[in-house]
């Protein structure tokens, strides 16, 4: 099957870099850092940095244009997140919109032609979802000590054993949760719009699916931001 053009990867192609499109065929570290995923990952990252240098670069005491705009959804997303989490998890603020926002930003990139989404791929997600799963046990640790080990443990003390082993599997199963069901939209939906653009793209047949990514972009990193509000709460919730 044959790749479809991707614009960074075809530059680096051009000044000569070795790149490949599949984490099997990469057997060198430089291979691995040109992997697609991987260079479009650094070009949202770069792109994230650099709206929010600009944004920041001229704020004002009675906001305006842009800066009304994002004051209004960043207060917005975040008086929301304290309803999930508690005012005591307002600190998590910046790590939920920082997945949020390059979450967005990757699925809607991948419906730009000759882009690239990362979050397509589950080496992508994954990372984020064990970000999110990783994170939540230090937040737990954080608020509980060495009592967080309740959490596993269940109300019974004759169950312990039994309720520590499905605890365990189910906080495994949330890293698979938040990653196949973020990379399982996006890159369904990619693979979609290549397939109506080869077969009737001049005839403007991928446009549906577009204005319907537009609305899966973003439901699914909503979703995945509020997942993992719902798990940093129940982190910082006693053990019943």
């Amino acid at each position: 099957m044959e790749h479809p053009i991707i614009f960074i990867s075809l530059l680096l192609e051009k000044l000569g870099l070795p790149v490949v499109h599949d984490f099997s065929h990469a057997h060198t570290l430089l291979e691995l850092l040109l992997l697609p995923y991987v260079t479009y990952t650094w070009l949202i990252m770069l792109l994230l940095v650099v709206v929010g240098a600009l944004g920041a670069r001229r704020l004002e005491l009675v906001p305006r244009g842009a800066q009304n705009f994002f004051e209004v959804v960043i207060s917005g997303l975040e008086q929301f997140m304290v309803g999930v989490t508690g005012e005591e998890g307002r600190f998590l603020f910046p790590l939920i919109a920082t997945l949020g926002f390059f979450i967005l930003t990757s699925n809607y990139l991948g419906m730009v032609p000759g882009m690239f989404a990362p979050t397509s791929n589950v080496n992508t997600t994954a990372a984020c979802a064990l970000i999110v799963v990783v994170f939540t046990h230090v937040i737990g640790v954080k608020f509980h000590g060495v009592k967080y080990i309740k959490h596993f443990m269940g109300p019974i003390l004759a169950l312990a054993p039994l309720i520590f082993v499905v605890e365990v599997i189910g906080h495994c199963a949330r890293v698979l949760s938040l990653s196949i069901r973020l990379f399982g939209n996006i890159f369904g939906e990619e693979l979609v719009l290549a397939i109506l653009m080869f077969l009737a793209g001049l005839y403007l047949a991928p446009l549906p699916i577009m204005f319907l990514g537009l609305f899966t972009g973003g439901v699914q990193a909503f979703i995945f931001c509020l997942l993992s509000m719902m798990y940093f709460a129940g982190a910082m919730e006693h053990a019943h």
